[in-house]
C-alpha cells in the first residue's frame, strides 16, 4: 500500500503558474511539492517560438518550461510526475489522490491546472499544431506578417482574434458555421468596418491543407453547412477560436466558479472560496491567458499561501501560550 505523504504546500499543475508558485514557495521555506500532471509544462510545451516572454527575444516553448522546472528544483521544490484524479477540500489537511495510487495531504494548496483551448477535432488540425495551426493570436500573430490567415469561430474570442491579426496579416478570413455572430455588438461593428476582414458565413472547416517538408499550412477546405459544397481558402495560418475549457473538474462542486467553469478568486488575490486553497493561471483567467500573467499569478498564490500558513502558525502559537 502506497504511503500518504504530507507537505505544508502542495501545488497541482506545472505550467508557468505552477512552477513560479514552486519557486516562491521554496524561497519561503515551505518545502513545496509540485505534482506535474499529464502534460508537464502545460500548453507552452506544444508552442514552438515564444517571443513575448520578458528577457527572451525568442525561445522554444518546451525549452522555456524546462528552464522554469530547473529553476524550481534548484530553489528546493520537489517536483513529482503524478496525475491527480481526486481531490478532497472538505477538510484539512486537504487530500489529493493520484492515478498511481499515491496520495498527498497538505496544509495549503495551490491549483494551477490551467485551461485547454477547444479544438475542431480534425486529424489535419492535429498534424499542423504549432506549424500553422494555433489557438492564440496574441501568442503567434506576429509570425504572420504580410500573410493571409483564417480564424474559425463566432464569439468574442474569434472576433477579437480576427481584429488583432489585422495588425500583421494582409487578409483575415473569419469562418463561422452560422449566419450571425455571437460576439458583442461593438466588436461586430469593428469587425465589419475593417477592410482587411472577410466573413464566410454558414461554413465549417473540414480539413487543414499544407506541406510536410518543412511543415506548414497552405490553406483550409471549408464546407457549406446547407449544401455540403466545398472550397479552399488559401492561407498561411489557421487560428481556432471556439473557446477554452478550464481544467477545473477536480474541484467541481467544491469551489465557487464562474464564466463556464473558471475558478473564482477574490479580486486582487488568488484566494478561492475555501480558506487555504489558492488558484492561479489559466484556471482562473478567462481574459488574458498569457504565460507572463500566469507566472505573476503563481507568484501571488505562493505569497498568499505563505501569509495564510504564517497566520495559522501564529494563531496556534498564541493559543498554546494562553493555555
Amino acid at each position: 500500500m502506497t504511503e500518504t505523504r504530507h507537505t505544508r504546500l502542495l501545488i497541482i499543475g506545472s505550467g508557468p503558474a505552477g512552477y513560479t508558485a514552486a519557486i516562491y514557495g521554496a524561497r519561503a521555506m515551505l518545502s513545496p511539492i509540485l505534482l506535474q500532471g499529464m502534460q508537464p509544462g502545460g500548453q507552452l510545451t506544444i508552442t514552438t517560438e515564444v517571443e513575448n516572454w520578458p528577457g527572451e527575444v525568442s525561445i522554444q516553448g518546451p525549452e522555456l518550461m524546462q528552464k522554469m522546472e530547473h529553476h524550481a528544483r534548484e530553489m528546493g521544490a520537489e517536483i513529482i510526475v503524478e496525475h491527480v484524479v481526486a481531490l478532497d477540500l472538505s477538510r484539512r489537511p486537504f487530500r489529493a489522490e493520484c492515478d498511481s495510487g499515491a496520495a498527498f495531504t497538505a496544509d495549503a494548496l495551490i491549483l494551477a491546472t490551467g485551461a485547454q483551448a477547444k479544438w475542431l477535432g480534425l486529424p489535419s488540425e492535429e498534424r499542423f499544431k504549432g506549424f500553422g495551426v494555433s489557438a492564440c493570436a496574441t501568442c503567434d500573430g506576429f509570425f504572420y506578417r504580410g500573410k493571409e490567415v483564417v480564424v474559425v469561430g463566432g464569439g468574442n474570442t474569434a472576433v477579437e482574434e480576427a481584429l488583432f491579426l489585422t495588425n500583421f496579416a494582409t487578409r483575415v478570413t473569419l469562418v463561422h458555421r452560422r449566419d450571425s455572430l455571437r460576439a458583442e455588438r461593438i466588436l461586430q461593428e469593428r469587425l465589419f468596418r475593417n477592410p482587411k476582414i472577410t466573413v464566410v458565413w454558414n461554413h465549417v472547416v473540414e480539413e487543414v491543407l499544407g506541406e510536410q517538408a518543412p511543415p506548414g499550412v497552405t490553406g483550409v477546405r471549408v464546407a457549406d453547412v446547407a449544401t455540403g459544397e466545398t472550397r479552399v481558402i488559401p492561407c498561411a495560418g489557421l487560428f481556432v477560436a471556439i473557446g477554452h475549457a478550464p481544467a477545473s473538474e477536480l474541484v467541481q462542486g467544491q469551489l465557487e466558479m464562474h464564466h463556464g467553469g473558471y475558478v473564482k478568486v477574490e479580486p486582487g488575490s488568488t484566494r478561492t472560496s475555501v480558506p487555504g486553497v489558492f488558484a492561479a493561471g489559466d484556471l482562473t483567467d478567462h481574459v488574458y491567458r498569457q504565460a507572463v500573467t500566469s507566472a505573476g499569478m503563481g507568484c501571488m498564490a505562493a505569497l498568499d499561501a505563505e501569509k495564510f500558513l504564517a497566520a495559522e502558525a501564529g494563531g496556534s502559537a498564541a493559543g498554546l501560550a494562553a493555555q
